[in-house]
C-alpha cells in the first residue's frame, strides 16, 4: 500500500470538498442576486436557487458518477446522504432544541418526501436498477413540485418582497461561473479521490458513498441548520433537511440516471428499505405532534450511530 499516493489522495478529497461547499455558496449568492436585480421575489428565490445550492455538491458527486461509470457511488451517495439529514442533523438539532414542523410542511412536502422515497424503492425492485425514463419521471415530479410551490409563493404577501441587489450583475455572473467551475472540479476530485482510496483499503465504492462523501456533500445543510438552530428559526433546518432530501432523490439521481441508468447492487437492499422506513419513520415522528423533541432526536441520532456501525462493519 502506498502511504504517500493515499495521503495525496486524502488531501484532495478534502479539497473536492472545499470545493464543492464554497462552489455551491458562491452560486447560489451570484445566481440569488442575478434574480434580485431582475425583481424576482426572495420567497421564489429561497424555494429554487436555495434549495438546488443545498444539493449541489450531491448533485455534481452523483452526476459525475454517472458519467464516469461509478454509479454504485452515485445512489450510495444519495442514501446516505439523505439518512445524514434526516438522522443527524434533525436529530441532533432536536436534542439541542424543540423543532417545530409548520402545517404546510406537514401536509405537503413530508408526504411528497415519503412518496418519492416509495416511488424509488418501487423503481429498483421492479428491475433492479434505474432506467432512464424513470429518471426522466423523477425529473418530471422535482419540475412539477417546484412549480407547484412558486404557484403557492406568488399567491402570499411574502412572494412580494424583493431583496436588494449587493453586487452588480458583472460580479454575479462572476460568482455564478466561477461557482459552477468550482463545483464541477470539486466534484471531479471527490470522485476519483474517493474511488481510489476505497480501493486502497479495501472499502466498497457502496460504502465510501453512504459514510465520507455522504457524510461531506451534506455538510452545507448541516452548517445551514446549526447557524438557523442558533437564530432559533426551526422552520428553516426541517425546509433545508425535506427539501435537500426530495431534490436529492428528483433532481441528482432523476438526473443521473437519465445520462446513464444506474445498475443497483441487491447488497444494496438493506440501506434502500431503510432509508424508506426512515423516512416513513421521520414523517410519523412530525405527523405525531406536529415537532421533533429530545426523545425523538435522541432516537434517530441513535439509528444514526447504529447505521453507521452496521454500514462499516458489513463492507
Amino acid at each position: 500500500m502506498d502511504f504517500i499516493s493515499i495521503i495525496i489522495q486524502a488531501v484532495l478529497l478534502i479539497v473536492g470538498f472545499v470545493l464543492l461547499i464554497k462552489g455551491s455558496d458562491f452560486f447560489v449568492d451570484g445566481a440569488s442576486n442575478v434574480a434580485s436585480i431582475l425583481k424576482i421575489p426572495t420567497l421564489i428565490v429561497g424555494l429554487t436557487i436555495v434549495a438546488f445550492g443545498t444539493s449541489a455538491p450531491e448533485a455534481a458527486v452523483s452526476i459525475t458518477s454517472s458519467l464516469s461509470g461509478s454509479n454504485a457511488l452515485a445512489l450510495s451517495n444519495v442514501i446516505g446522504s439523505n439518512l445524514f439529514n434526516m438522522l443527524l442533523i434533525i436529530g441532533l438539532c432536536a436534542l439541542l432544541n424543540e423543532l417545530k414542523v409548520g402545517k404546510e410542511v406537514l401536509n405537503l412536502d413530508l408526504p411528497f418526501l415519503v412518496f418519492l422515497t416509495g416511488i424509488l424503492t418501487v423503481f429498483i425492485l421492479l428491475g433492479w436498477n434505474i432506467s432512464r425514463v424513470e429518471g426522466i419521471i423523477l425529473l418530471v415530479l422535482i419540475i412539477a413540485y417546484v412549480s407547484y410551490l412558486v404557484y403557492n409563493a406568488r399567491k402570499s404577501k411574502e412572494s412580494q418582497v424583493v431583496e436588494k441587489p449587493k453586487m452588480s450583475l458583472l460580479k454575479s455572473i462572476i460568482y455564478i461561473v466561477c461557482g459552477v467551475a468550482a463545483i464541477i472540479i470539486g466534484a471531479d476530485l471527490v470522485v476519483d479521490s474517493a474511488s481510489y482510496i476505497a480501493m486502497a483499503f479495501g472499502m466498497s465504492e457502496t460504502l465510501v458513498g453512504l459514510t465520507i462523501v455522504a457524510i461531506g456533500t451534506s455538510l452545507p445543510e448541516l452548517a445551514t441548520s446549526l447557524t438557523a438552530l442558533k437564530k432559533d428559526e426551526n422552520q428553516l433546518i426541517i425546509g433545508n433537511v425535506i427539501g435537500s432530501n426530495i431534490f436529492n432523490i428528483s433532481l441528482v439521481l432523476g438526473a443521473s440516471s437519465a445520462i446513464s441508468p444506474i445498475a443497483i447492487n441487491p447488497n444494496m437492499l438493506v440501506d434502500i428499505v431503510l432509508m424508506l422506513g426512515v423516512t416513513i419513520l421521520f414523517f410519523i415522528f412530525g405527523k405525531t405532534q406536529d415537532k421533533y423533541d429530545k426523545k425523538e432526536g435522541f432516537i434517530l441520532v441513535a439509528l444514526f450511530i447504529v447505521y453507521m456501525a452496521f454500514a462499516i462493519l458489513r463492507n
